[in-house]
């Protein structure tokens, strides 16, 4: 298995403390966090996008740019790009620019976003979300493999003959497709042989199961080779400790905190925006949640591969208001006591040299 961190660079005021660490230096510990997880080994580092609420990852490719910068080797991800929102042709320039700036290490992973308002704040409607976000996506996959564009849709003013540049850096970058609640992201990635990328951050295991199970059905029904169709996993954060007592002595304040601070009551009821598991003992047991002992983590993680025979797991550290210094220090007990068993039980051929 391969292992990436994502942050949506949070800025909601500490669960327990209620300080707010200002725009400035939250925005440099995921930079300098992202410069840690190369030097401890880690595949891949993902920024995702939100446009509302304590967030302030409007724009990822900026953070992703200065994490270009200070890295050589680890993977740049998006953690969602929200295509539906935007310009297929600034996404494609903008990506293709920082594909170019860090030598081809740009992945991409789409979808219509998980917060509510940004839809009104582009000025679209949101009942029409799952149509743009085909248009636009498909169109994205025109602008990066060709050149001399004609294009006409429902969304954006047509296309004549056009080429956007730079041009990626040594053809389209892999896409991802996010998937959360609904069938219509796993749709897609099938119908485009595209992997998939599930959330399981919030719902019980078997909600993100039966989204990968249609996804691996309608990619070879699509006629693509079963063997391609990969697919990674999110976490609702980690928190490790020595045993799995100590992590419940250590963690319960704060992750209960945290999941009275994020709760929206205007969505109760509705998929995927409010956790279930409400209780630390509830989220060791049977959420996705990464908190424990090394061998609790472990066993989870491999629990959730059973079931979706994934080849890549997505972590935060910083969505509980971890200092920066424990969020490095959590990252480096997972790199030394849990990646090296998980990779040896569960290998993957995800980015190996072809």
């Amino acid at each position: 298995m391969k292992f990436q961190v994502l942050s949506l660079i949070s800025h909601s005021p500490h669960p327990l403390t209620g300080e707010r660490a200002p725009a400035a230096e939250r925005i440099a510990d995921v930079v300098e966090v992202g410069v840690e997880a190369e030097r401890l080994g880690y595949d891949a580092y993902a920024v995702g996008e939100r446009h509302a609420g304590d967030f302030l990852s409007s724009s990822p490719t900026v953070v992703l740019g200065a994490l270009a910068a200070r890295t050589s080797r680890i993977r740049l991800l998006t953690g969602v790009t929200v295509v539906a929102i935007l310009d297929p042709v600034r996404i494609a320039e903008d990506y293709a620019t920082l594909d170019q700036l860090s030598r081809g290490r740009v992945e991409l992973v789409i979808g219509k976003g998980a917060e509510a308002g940004h839809f009104d704040l582009f000025g679209l409607d949101e009942a029409r979300q799952w149509d743009l976000q085909e248009e636009k996506y498909e169109l994205l996959r025109r602008l990066w493999r060709e050149e001399n564009v004609d294009w006409q849709g429902e969304f954006r003013p047509a296309l004549k003959n056009v080429t956007t540049v730079p041009r990626p850096y040594a053809g389209p970058p892999r896409v991802w497709h996010g998937s959360a609640t609904s069938l219509n992201s796993p749709e897609l990635a099938a119908k485009h042989g595209d992997p998939l990328f599930t959330a399981n951050a919030i719902q019980p295991r078997a909600a993100y199961a039966k989204l990968i199970a249609h996804y691996r059905e309608r990619f070879e029904a699509y006629g693509h080779d079963p063997a391609d169709a990969h697919v990674a996993a999110g976490s609702g954060g980690l928190l490790i400790a020595d045993s799995a007592e100590q992590a419940v002595s250590r963690y319960r304040e704060l992750y209960e905190a945290k999941v009275r601070q994020t709760f929206k009551p205007h969505l109760e009821g509705k998929a995927g925006y409010n956790t279930p598991f409400r209780t630390i003992e509830e989220a060791i047991a049977d959420g996705p949640q990464l908190i424990g002992s090394p061998q609790q983590i472990i066993d989870k993680i491999l629990g959730y591969h059973e079931v979706y025979r994934h080849d890549l797991q997505s972590i935060t550290v910083d969505g509980f208001g971890l200092p920066r210094a424990e969020q490095v220090e959590t990252l480096q007990r997972f790199a030394e006591e849990i990646a090296p068993v998980v990779r040896r039980e569960a290998p993957s051929r995800l980015w190996d040299p072809s």
